[in-house]
């Protein structure tokens, strides 16, 4: 995140183009946006890793579009690009899957299939509908027929017919019906635009918000379980990961979304938590802490203090609750030489004390003597998991919900559990239930 005052790009909408090279990928991202921000040239494979670029698209909100390279890239070289772009399936939210007219006319004028011509557009679309991604067809290079030959949204529109003029064109009215034919062959909507004359490209905007999941944009982090002018004391430890001068992601996440909701917030960190109480006669209405001081903070609390932490917030926002719930309850069963992965999303230098690589591992083996424990982080994560009888996510502030679903459905695939950094920590420290009752 460039700038602290925008939308992280964890909690902005994925938009990613996935097409042949040349298709136009990077010319669409460019009038989408209505900056030059990706590379454009007539050179097959300019773009080599995935661009991402966010930007505000009313009335979505927050996105980010993900530029990636041709999956028609060749080569050696072109087979790690390739590579790259299927990665982005996972963190994507809607799929743009572009198409040249250009390659549309060849076919027309060659009489070839079009389920031939479209192969490869089909293959990815079994990919991103296997993902349950929505996407559009995106037709681009449209100026290269004249305006009115082309309706431009191709699935809803009586497009047979085309005006006298058009007669002498190297394309007749057959263009219009084969590209009716092409929306119906993939069942997607189709949007047919001409990036390089800004043609129909708030015809595209319209149908991206048709299409986009509005959960994405309405899932509240704590919100829903609060009322407003409801006391809600945060325990913050100083994050020795944390950048000096700010507080970590998901702390200022969780605060602005009590403070949308009319919460009432306060802060403080764990040596300063009698004083906090203190503050609400030792009763506020929530208590959200660091996991990583679950233990402590829960000694201080009576019973009847409703208490969660910040990453099982997060398990909940951007994963799935339930299911780490259930992956939580299985660190129990555990035996000797049973392996267990540990994964986070960021990828940093191991400090003293750091939660993934020294405290969850200690914990761990204090709860389940002899296990065998193994770390990732970033975009390391294992494709085969066979080998391990759980896996522990941190809260994946820096993914978005995509990205996080995809890895619970490698796990799900694999039959292996997995949880989170906070419900694993709750569940060692035998208060599971508890921290989860303020969620139900």
């Amino acid at each position: 995140m460039s700038n602290f005052n925008e939308t992280p790009r964890g909690s902005r909408i994925h938009i990613s183009l996935f097409g042949k090279t040349n298709s136009g990928k990077s010319s669409i991202i460019n009038a989408l946006t209505g900056q030059n921000i990706s590379l454009v040239s007539d050179f097959k494979g300019t773009t080599t890793d995935p661009v991402y670029k966010a930007m505000e698209l009313l009335p979505l909100g927050p996105v980010v579009f993900v530029d990636t390279a041709g999956f028609d890239d060749e080569g050696e070289i072109g087979k790690l690009r390739v590579e790259k772009t299927e990665e982005v399936v996972g963190k994507t939210d809607v799929a743009l899957i572009t198409l040249s007219l250009s390659e549309i006319l060849e076919a027309i004028k060659s009489n070839i299939e079009f389920k031939d011509m479209l192969s490869k557009e089909i293959l990815w679309l079994n990919k991103l509908k296997k993902a349950k991604k929505p996407a559009i067809l995106v037709i681009n290079k449209c100026d290269l027929v004249p305006n009115n030959l082309i309706e431009s949204k191709i699935d809803l529109k009586d497009i047979d017919k085309t005006n006298e003029s058009n007669k002498d064109c190297f394309v007749d009215s057959n263009l219009n019906n084969s590209l009716k034919e092409i929306g119906e062959l993939l069942g997607i909507p189709c949007v047919a635009i001409s990036a390089k004359n800004n043609l129909n490209i708030n015809e595209l905007k319209k149908e991206l918000v048709n299409v986009s999941p509005s959960s994405i944009t309405e899932s509240p982090i704590i919100g829903d379980k609060i009322k407003a002018g409801d006391k809600i004391l945060l325990v913050a430890p100083q994050d020795i990961q944390a950048p000096k001068g700010r507080l970590i992601l998901p702390q200022v996440q969780v605060l602005r979304d009590i403070l949308d909701y009319g919460g009432i917030p306060t802060m403080v960190t764990l040596d300063k938590l009698d004083e906090g109480l203190k503050i609400f006669n030792g009763k506020p209405d929530l208590v959200i802490t660091d996991s990583q001081v679950f233990k402590q903070v829960n000694a201080k609390l009576d019973r009847s203090v409703p208490l969660t932490s910040f990453s099982i917030l997060m398990a909940r926002y951007k994963g799935d609750l339930d299911k780490f719930y259930s992956g939580a309850k299985a660190i129990k069963n555990l035996k000797a030489g049973d392996k267990v992965l540990i994964a986070e999303a960021c990828t940093h230098h191991q400090l003293k004390g750091d939660i993934a690589r020294e405290k969850l591992p200690t914990w761990l083996e204090e709860t389940c003597p002899g296990i065998i424990v193994h770390n990732c982080s970033g975009k390391d994560f294992p494709k085969n998991l066979n080998e391990y009888s759980l896996v522990i996510h941190c809260g994946g502030c820096m993914f978005n919900k995509a990205e996080i679903m995809n890895r619970i459905g490698i796990c799900d695939d694999a039959l292996v559990p997995i949880t989170n950094f906070g419900t694993s920590i709750a569940e060692i420290n035998n208060i599971l239930d508890r921290v989860m009752e303020p969620l139900k």
